[in-house]
């Protein structure tokens, strides 16, 4: 069998970001040769010593597929690399040309109805309620006659979109927290003149420090090969944003088989991950949203934490062995310094004081043996700084 340097099979990781570096961080550390790919090669991530930047024109769609088809009979010949995906959209189209690129890649996805009913929220809630996972009350709002039924979840609601669509993503945010029926009135229809497929569910009481995760990789029959339980300290923007800073959740160890039972039986097998809220009053866990096919935005801190998942799935598509070390001792944070700073003055911020007494704290960009990505952001935020300043000294300046 042809392999990439050092003997080894590669690994094709699509999409930087903090997500991709964090996956090339990881398979580098398991002495695994990366390629990182993304539209956008000047990325401050994409300067990583873990990996070799690969440029690409797209990262979902047909064009993604055609440029895929072409690197695996060039660059990849005969080497077959293991293909890793770190964003949503590059999940959809894979999922549904599976058979066109297993000649010359491999990769372990279920089948695209999977993936698609998963990633939808109706779909995930259907799946949840024949399996009896717990998740919050959802109305799935179409249209107008839809808006008045999901006013009456909750005085608290929490609106977003049913599938993650470009259209929705150019003008609103992630998710939105709303207490007042009027502004969710309003916002529903704001929403729906551009995508008439949104959720509305009703507010789990707690805050960010409540948000635990399971992150998995099931093997061809559904085990879990390699599983890590988590918690959130801060997200950003706070309650309905992405991950700012996490760390593990030994204490929430129970997780772990009741998200592995979930996907087993639904089908899923590959990266996948399940964000559980902890009730304020009840103590019980909530399903809130699953993540499937890819890694998830702070997936290095398993890897901080001594479960390498990147890893544990490029074992798996290869029928290797995969033994996860663990780590005894506090468990490791994982930061993304900018958001975490963003949260932490935010008025609704009620975890403070940390990280003192929390454990050892991993930045997601700045490593003292891989500076390059910090520092190239830390250059990129200051020319647009020293930009700004000019085009307010001299707003006629045109800055070549």
């Amino acid at each position: 069998m042809n392999v990439g340097r050092h003997g080894r099979v590669p690994t094709l990781v699509l999409g930087a970001g903090l997500n991709g570096l964090g996956v090339a961080r990881s398979l580098s550390a398991a002495g695994v040769p990366v390629y990182l790919a993304d539209t956008d090669i000047s990325r401050p991530e994409m300067r990583t010593r873990h990996a070799c930047k690969l440029r690409l024109s797209a990262l979902y769609g047909e064009p993604l597929i055609r440029e895929l088809t072409s690197l695996a009979e060039t660059r990849f010949s005969g080497r077959r690399p293991v293909l890793l995906l770190t964003q949503e959209q590059t999940v959809r189209t894979l999922a549904a040309a599976q058979e066109v690129l297993r000649p010359g890649y491999r990769f372990l996805l279920p089948s695209s109805s999977v993936i698609e009913t998963l990633m939808h929220k109706q779909g995930f809630n259907r799946l949840a309620a024949e399996t009896g996972l717990r998740v919050p009350r959802t109305v799935h709002v179409r249209g107008e006659a839809d808006v008045e039924a999901a006013l009456l979840l909750s005085r608290t609601l929490i609106v977003k979109p049913a599938l993650h669509a470009l259209e929705y993503e150019r003008y609103f945010r992630k998710a939105y927290r709303i207490e007042s029926t009027d502004e969710a009135r309003a916002l529903l229809g704001r929403i729906l003149a551009v995508l008439p497929d949104v959720v509305v569910q009703e507010w789990i009481p707690g805050n960010d420090a409540d948000i635990r995760f399971c992150l998995q990789h099931l093997s061809r029959d559904g085990h879990a090969t390699a599983s890590f339980v988590g918690r959130k300290i801060r997200s950003w923007p706070p309650n309905v944003g992405g991950t700012a800073s996490c760390t593990g959740a030994p204490e929430a160890e129970e997780l772990s088989a009741v998200t592995e039972r979930f996907f087993a039986r639904v089908g899923m097998r590959g990266l996948a991950g399940m964000e559980y809220k902890r009730h304020a009053v009840s103590g019980e866990f909530i399903a809130i949203e699953p993540t499937v096919g890819r890694t998830d935005y702070q997936e290095e801190v398993s890897t901080l934490n001594g479960v390498n998942l990147p890893y544990a799935y490029y074992c798996s598509v290869l029928d290797a062995d995969f033994r996860s070390c663990g780590r005894a001792g506090a468990p490791m944070i994982w930061r993304d310094r900018q958001a975490d700073r963003q949260s932490s003055v935010h008025p609704e911020q009620t975890v403070l004081g940390w990280p003192e007494g929390h454990g050892a704290v991993r930045d997601a960009l700045w490593r003292g043996g891989d500076p390059s990505p910090w520092l190239a952001t830390q250059w990129r935020r200051a020319m647009r700084k020293g930009g700004s300043i000019c085009h307010r000294i001299f707003p006629g300046l045109q800055v070549l």
